[in-house]
């Protein structure tokens, strides 16, 4: 079995993409959770607690809610 890579064993750019990916995450799960609290129950699918359980798993909830999750917010 091949030992584990530290973050010293990472090339420059390696490292680059291992924080680019993280904080795309965080803005993923910021921006889907903010949207979850923010819209009318009648403008989700499902219950609103699943999906908030659901951001929280990486990287798939937060784009599902954000791609599946959602409806047209109903105008007046």
């Amino acid at each position: 079995m091949a030992a584990k890579k530290t973050w010293t064993d990472l090339s420059p750019a390696q490292q680059k993409a291992v924080i680019f990916a993280g904080a795309a995450e965080v803005v993923l799960t910021v921006a889907a959770l903010t949207d979850l609290c923010r819209r009318p129950r009648a403008a989700v699918r499902g219950p609103k607690l699943i999906w908030a359980a659901a951001c929280l798993v990486q990287p798939v909830g937060p784009l599902a809610y954000l791609t599946k999750g959602r409806k047209p917010i109903p105008t007046p």
